[in-house]
């Protein structure tokens, strides 16, 4: 899978920048240079849907990775991976028992945006499998991504030479736009456009960068783990307050 934000929609974390990206001699290609190759490299399956200038989110049907692609509502979301407990999840949101993995973390998405006062993070700690996703809200604009805690999968996300946000699966598309500037999407957490990087494993804990060294010694995109020393303390939320759909 690979999705493409534009600078324009999302400020990714600054730590993904790799000044090494620069001193590369073989020239970046641009995002939309790699979503055509991706493409090109099973044509009659490949998929992609473009949002003018603001994002593109493409894959390709029976990937090793299982996956799947679902829109509801102006909201879209690429899903990696299976649920073992979907028919559980679904039985709880309300939702039809045929409904996929997609179209569940859709609406369980829009219920948190819309009207939950349950944490983003106490949703996710309920899913069981190897699982990775993104979701991007055309409406509101918003990015959302998270991946399992098992590291059943991988995901990678970087910085391209255009300045385009990158996810996929596949380390190498990455590689190809964003030369140095990329590093793993850390198992466990939660990315949202507006509020950053948290666990949903240990969401109290703060999100550190450690700088990632490649078998070239060049500095990359940092390595991104929970700081078990550090706790964000706040004030317990009441009331209308409490209500978490922003994902804080």
């Amino acid at each position: 899978m690979l999705a493409i934000f534009k600078n324009s929609v999302i400020n990714p974390p600054k730590e993904l920048h790799s000044p090494a990206s620069t001193q590369v001699s073989m020239k970046a290609k641009t995002a939309e240079e790699t979503l055509k190759e991706y493409l090109a490299s099973n044509p009659n399956n490949g998929f992609s849907i473009g949002f003018v200038d603001r994002a593109s989110l493409a894959y390709i049907p029976h990937e090793p990775s299982v996956t799947l692609f679902c829109g509801v509502d102006d909201v879209y979301c690429i899903f990696l991976g299976c649920l073992d407990n979907l028919c559980t999840l679904n039985k709880q949101y309300g939702l039809t028992k045929g409904g996929n993995e997609a179209m569940f973390v859709i609406e369980a998405y829009k219920t948190l945006r819309d009207r939950s006062p349950m944490p983003a993070y106490q949703v996710l700690k309920e899913l069981e499998g190897s699982f990775g996703f993104v979701i991007y809200d055309h409406k509101y604009g918003i990015v959302f991504a998270a991946l399992g805690a098992d590291k059943g999968l991988n995901l990678f996300w970087g910085i391209a030479a255009d300045g385009s946000f990158m996810i996929s699966d596949n380390v190498g598309i990455i590689k190809a736009s964003c030369r140095k500037s990329f590093a793993p999407f850390p198992p466990g957490c939660m990315y949202h456009s507006e509020r950053g990087l948290i666990s949903f494993e240990h969401p109290m804990h703060k999100m550190k960068a450690m700088p990632r060294i490649d078998s070239e010694g060049a500095m990359c995109g940092a390595y991104f783990a929970v700081d078990a020393f550090s706790k964000i303390n706040s004030m317990p939320r009441v009331g209308s307050s409490a209500n978490w759909a922003a994902w804080g």
